[in-house]
């Protein structure tokens, strides 16, 4: 029997560092697929996977994300963005060109409940989220030997409703020019309009309903009054509107008569873990793209 032993391998990190993604999202029309195709071929990239979708074929809208290498990526990805730019000019692109291998920069936001940090702790160490958690941001003391365990900051920052201002602008000091996401891991505070202008579509936010369904604070007890069979979980951009930004990914589970608020809080705990998680996942891997108030998740 012949043993082939596979040597010298890349490994993972070695192809990311000469990989990027391109997402796009323009009026749909004829040539864009081709266009794109031809630019990155005369510029020596290969695609390694593209996926597309059209809203509304007649007169709607293209969206597109590819990854492709390119050898000495780092060193040629400037002049390649700037070249694009005339293939965008002409189909009307809005379109971003990201380097896979440069993690994604995490600041995660919590209060007491734990359970939404907890798993992306979890995801993190494990190496299933493949970005770095600069830092942790809570109101509250009660994460901050756990999360420091992982040998992430820890910032404690008060607030109450006549500091609210006061601990928006510390927030927005300690997050600093070079955080890419903010994610509300059960963080029970409302976010000012000023503070969502700074990161428009890169906050995301946990609320523990099947949105549209039970809007704002308990959403569990205002399930359990109307006698539901169904709960959920809604990862979300945030928006000025409450519990009303473009949807990421949702979950449900069924439940029953038997089941009083305690236990819809305990089964939502988990479908709001995973689907935070994926949410995250999904961002930070550039598969998502909004559009008015919808995502195109690739």
């Amino acid at each position: 029997m012949d043993i082939h032993v596979k040597k010298n391998l890349p490994s993972e990190a070695d192809q990311n560092l000469n990989r990027a993604r391109m997402l796009i999202a323009c009026p749909d029309g004829p040539g864009i697929v081709a266009a794109v195709s031809q630019f990155l071929h005369q510029h020596g990239a290969n695609i390694v996977q593209s996926d597309q979708y059209t809203m509304d074929p007649d007169g709607g809208m293209f969206f597109m994300r590819i990854e492709f290498d390119l050898p000495e990526l780092a060193e040629k990805l400037h002049d390649l963005e700037n070249s694009f730019s005339s293939v965008a000019e002409k189909f009307r692109m809005e379109w971003s060109m990201s380097y896979v291998a440069r993690k994604k920069r995490l600041a995660i936001f919590v209060s007491k409940e734990d359970h939404c940090l907890v798993e992306l702790l979890w995801q993190w160490q494990a190496g299933d989220l493949d970005a770095d958690i600069a830092l942790v941001v809570s109101n509250h003391l009660d994460m901050k030997e756990y999360v420091e365990s992982f040998g992430i900051p820890y910032h404690h920052i008060p607030v109450t409703a006549d500091t609210k201002q006061e601990a928006e602008k510390r927030q927005l000091e300690v997050i600093g020019d070079d955080i890419d996401v903010i994610i509300l891991a059960r963080y029970m505070q409302i976010i000012s309009p000023t503070f969502i202008t700074h990161y428009r579509n890169r906050i995301i936010n946990i609320h523990h309903s099947f949105l549209p369904a039970f809007v704002g604070g308990k959403p569990y007890a205002q399930a359990y009054n109307r006698g539901v069979k169904i709960i959920g979980a809604t990862a979300h951009y945030v928006t000025e509107e409450l519990d009303g930004g473009p949807i990421i990914e949702q979950d449900v589970q069924r439940v029953s008569h038997r089941d009083d608020v305690n236990e819809l809080k305990r089964i939502g705990r988990t479908i709001e873990r995973v689907v935070l998680a994926r949410a995250v996942k999904w961002h930070i891997e550039d598969r998502i793209l909004v559009h008015q108030n919808k995502t195109v998740v690739f």
